[in-house]
């Protein structure tokens, strides 16, 4: 199976796992990433927004807002693979900082660091899922409606929700854009959503995502 590759901005933040086709909207602050965004956006390249492995350097000092948009905040290393994609700056304001959303469209794997300061650029690799046949297929969309009735039955308190289920966009959605985008509409720890988005097979997805709603029932995320 073939991969790409691609230059990108790396953007670590704790418990902040992404799906590729699931919107990322961010509210950048901290001088290094306000500049990564311009650069970013002035470039075409591609944003990586990810979960972290660990802190590197804690920034513990107490600061007022001013100081924080002036000064970088703590260090971490991101996480090896996370999804990336383009950058729309939704507004800028008077202060400096910046509403964004980053259009998740891809999941990569760290490669390379070929900048480190004034903020990361790394070069990675595409992570595909494993192809699939058309049995699989047919096993996807089952499990993709089983997932779907089970979603009904815990939200039926809940009308807006009942209704977003019932929209066209979930119930036209393929079974492998769906596997990612479920996971993004649900509430789970990092380490969790962590642990599907590396999962490369979308069937591995949606039994996962189908054995925890039948077991608890994760909720909607805000």
């Amino acid at each position: 199976m073939t991969t790409t590759s691609a230059d990108v901005a790396i953007f670590p933040i704790p418990n902040c796992v992404n799906f590729p086709g699931v919107p990322c909207p961010l509210h950048v602050f901290e001088p290094r990433y306000r500049q990564m965004v311009k650069h970013c956006v002035e470039h075409d390249m591609l944003m990586g927004v990810c979960h972290t492995e660990k802190l590197l350097h804690a920034n513990e000092k107490s600061q007022t807002i001013e100081e924080a948009l002036n000064s970088n905040q703590s260090t971490y290393k991101p996480q090896g693979i996370f999804s990336a994609g383009l950058v729309q700056v939704l507004q800028e304001l008077s202060d400096g900082r910046m509403m964004i959303q980053v259009d998740t469209s891809v999941r990569l794997r760290l490669d390379t660091e070929i900048q480190t300061l004034p903020f990361s650029i790394w070069r990675c690799e595409e992570v595909p899922d494993e192809a699939f046949d058309a049995e699989a297929e047919l096993l996807l969309s089952q499990t993709q409606d089983k997932i779907m009735q089970r979603l009904l039955v815990l939200t039926h308190d809940n009308s807006q929700a009942q209704e977003l289920l019932s929209g066209d966009y979930w119930r036209d959605m393929p079974a492998q854009a769906f596997s990612y985008a479920v996971a993004g509409l649900l509430q789970m720890p990092a380490e969790l959503s962590q642990h599907l988005l590396e999962m490369t097979h979308p069937q591995q997805r949606l039994d996962e995502i189908l054995g925890l709603l039948n077991q608890a029932g994760p909720v909607f995320g805000e």
